[in-house]
Parts: C-alpha cells; sequence; structure tokens
C-alpha cells in the first residue's frame, strides 16, 4: 500500500537490521494473525470446533469477561478508531506534501494543499456501504501498479550505481526505534481479519492464505525498500518519491495523491463504522441517540458528525505534517498493540489448557518484545516529532 514509501527511510536508520525487520515482522504478523482467529473458534460438547465469535471485539470481551465484560472490546475500539483516523491524517499528509514537492515554483503551501485535498475528500461523509467504497478501491489499486513500475524501473535505471557498501549492520539508536514503527504500520491487517474469514468460502484455507500473502508482501516490501535505498542511500527522504527527478516525480506524485484520495474512503468508513456502532447503535448501552431514521437516511447532525471527522484528519495533517514520523507514531502505538500485543495475550487467556509449550514460548516472546519495541518506537516518534516542531519553530 501507500505507507510502503516509507520503508527505504526505514533501512536508512536500520541497515540489515531493517531488512531482517521486514521478515521478522511479517512472519510475526502471519502468526499472531492465526492466533487471533483461533481465538474466535472453541469446542463444543461433541468435540467439534465451531466459531462462536465473530469480531476482534469479541475477543476481547470474552476475555474480560466475567467482571468487566466490556472493558476489552472498548480498549480494542478505541485503538482501532486511533489506528484507522491516523490513517486518514497520513492520507491528507502525504497528499499535502507530494504535491507542494511536484510544484515547488506554485505559490501555495503545503498546508494549502492538504486544504484542496481534504476539499476533494468531504463527499466521503456521504458514503453509505462498502459497496461505492470498493469502487475507490479497485481504482486506487491499478495507480498503485503505475506506481511501483515507474518507481522501481528509475531504480534499475541507475543499478550501476548502486551504493552496496552503504547497506551495513547498525542501528541509528535515535532513529531506529522508529523505522520498527514504519515496517509495523505497513503489516497491520488484524482488525480486518476476523471478517475477512468469517467470508471467505472455505475458512479452512485461512492459513493458507495468510503463509502467500505474508511471504508475498514481505518479498515486495523488502525488495522495493532495497532497490530504493541503494538507489539514493544516506539522501533517501521520509517519502521515497521525494527522491525522484523532478520531471517524473511530478507525474508519480500525480498518481500517489490519486492513490491517497482515493485510499481515504476506506479507513474512513471502517472509523465511521466502528464510532457509529459504538457510540450510537448500541442498544441501551450507547451514548448518543442513533444517527438514522426510521427510514434508514442518515440524519443531519450525524452527517455533520461525518464531516467533522473529515476536517479533524485535515487539522491534525496540518499542525503535524510528518509523514514518516506519524506513521512510526501509529505503528508503534495502535499498530504493535493490535498485531503483536493484544493477539498473544488473547491467545495465552482463551485457549491456555490448549496451547503446547512452544505456542506458550512464542506468545510470551512476541508479548515481551512487542511491549518493549512499542514503548522505545513511541517514545523516539514523539521525541522525533517536538524535534520537529522546534526546528519549525526556529526556521
Amino acid at each position: 500500500g501507500m505507507f510502503v514509501l516509507g520503508l527505504p527511510y526505514a533501512i536508512l536508520h536500520g541497515g540489515d537490521l531493517g531488512l531482517f525487520l521486514i521478515i521478522f515482522a511479517a512472519v510475526v504478523c502471519c502468526y499472531t494473525g492465526k492466533i487471533l482467529i483461533a481465538c474466535l473458534y472453541e469446542e463444543n460438547e461433541d468435540g467439534e470446533i465451531v466459531r462462536v465469535r465473530d469480531s476482534y471485539v469479541d475477543i476481547a470481551n470474552a476475555c474480560c469477561a466475567p467482571r468487566f465484560p466490556t472493558l476489552g472490546g472498548r480498549v480494542v475500539n478505541v485503538a482501532q478508531i486511533i489506528e484507522l483516523v491516523m490513517t486518514c491524517i497520513l492520507y491528507v499528509v502525504v497528499s499535502g506534501n507530494l504535491m507542494y514537492n511536484s510544484f515547488p515554483n506554485l505559490p501555495v503551501s503545503q498546508k494549502s494543499w492538504s486544504i484542496i485535498a481534504t476539499a476533494v475528500l468531504l463527499p466521503c461523509a456521504f458514503l453509505k456501504n462498502l459497496k461505492a467504497v470498493s469502487k475507490f478501491s479497485l481504482l486506487c489499486t491499478l495507480a498503485h501498479f503505475v506506481i511501483n513500475i515507474l518507481v522501481i524501473a528509475y531504480c534499475l535505471s541507475r543499478a550501476r550505481d548502486w551504493a552496496w557498501d552503504k547497506v551495513k549492520f547498525y542501528i541509528d539508536v535515535k532513529k531506529f526505534p522508529i523505522s520498527i514503527g514504519i515496517i509495523v504500520f505497513s503489516y497491520t491487517s488484524q482488525i480486518f481479519l476476523p471478517s475477512l474469514e468469517g467470508n471467505m468460502q472455505n475458512p479452512k484455507e485461512f492459513h493458507c492464505m495468510m503463509n502467500w500473502t505474508h511471504i508475498a508482501a514481505c518479498i515486495l516490501k523488502g525488495l522495493f525498500a532495497l532497490v530504493a535505498y541503494l538507489t539514493w542511500a544516506d539522501e533517501t527522504k521520509e517519502v521515497i518519491t521525494d527522491n525522484l527527478p523532478s520531471t517524473i516525480r511530478a507525474v508519480v506524485n500525480i498518481f500517489l495523491v490519486a492513490k491517497a484520495l482515493l485510499s481515504y474512503p476506506l479507513p474512513f468508513f471502517a472509523a465511521v463504522e466502528v464510532l457509529e456502532r459504538s457510540l450510537f447503535q448500541d442498544g441501551n448501552r450507547a451514548f448518543f441517540p442513533n444517527c438514522y431514521g426510521g427510514d434508514g437516511r442518515l440524519k443531519s447532525w450525524g452527517l455533520t458528525l461525518r464531516c467533522a471527522l473529515v476536517v479533524f484528519t485535515l487539522l491534525m495533517a496540518i499542525y503535524v505534517p510528518h509523514f514518516a514520523l506519524l506513521m512510526g507514531l501509529t505503528g508503534s502505538l495502535t499498530g504493535a498493540g493490535l498485531c503483536f500485543l493484544l493477539p498473544s495475550l488473547f491467545h495465552l487467556k482463551l485457549l491456555w489448557r490448549k496451547l503446547l509449550w512452544h505456542h506458550v514460548f512464542f506468545d510470551v516472546a512476541i508479548f515481551v518484545i512487542g511491549g518493549i519495541c512499542s514503548v522505545s518506537g513511541f517514545i523516539h516518534s514523539l521525541e522525533g516529532l517536538i524535534e520537529a516542531f522546534r526546528t519549525n519553530a526556529e526556521d
């Protein structure tokens, strides 16, 4: 996806270890995705494995029952909303950044480009179902093919000048934890897996699907990050397309902006669904009245809230316009939690009696390593953002 553009920057601050982490994150995310789905099932009286839960929230609530039957679900909902909204913010940030760098001679600031992008995105507030969103996703995929081909073709054209000597085993202590967040964020898919597995024609093929998709993602991300880093080495920027020559950059960036704008509806619609389900449609426990009338139409104040969410993503993009740092912060905060910490914790809690010793070892190891990476990545991303704000203030 779009966030592959930040992976060469992760290699810049991690070297060989950054490449290893791309592989390691794929293996761990594949494993935690499988154990998360295992938590949806239980054995009935006849010894058959049946699906008794439908979502990540259901798993979290089951772990906190009976003392706190809704606490786990609320924690997961908050994490999901943060991740989805931050994803939307990143799309606005990258749109403003790309347009500003594509047309530096125009008297339009990066903030102004972000405002223009948000004006284009306002109709997302009217989205009613995934059918409309899927059309945008299809166009987004087509744009992504064009972008990858153009970037990799340019990198291959400079293969003679590749800086192989720059790929070494070293760690930039301050910035490497940010790289961890970037890599983790590029693999986050756990919040969608329960729904995906539930809609498969043959759910028994879920493990096979996870293996092949993560192998493919790992190979493609690793090659893209390595080839791009070899081309620009120490000059690698947060968004790799900013390194391209001005003529090619303008073309690629226009496709990237189109991809970012077409990608925005999916996380926005998912965030709206989570918010409406948890705050407005949760039966007697809902905090606010339903956004929809008896005829199924969206009420005016419900539409206003959706528009406010779009505007909120704009405000965040204007005041925190740092793509890689935001990506690292989100990956460390919610990405690690949803992909590493919670699945391993839930697996230990719900299936403890049936786990073999090596499963327990893997779960505990992932929880500990994920926790360390999450805390260190969050702290260093936050420090990076503070430093960036200070630099901007001085400028």
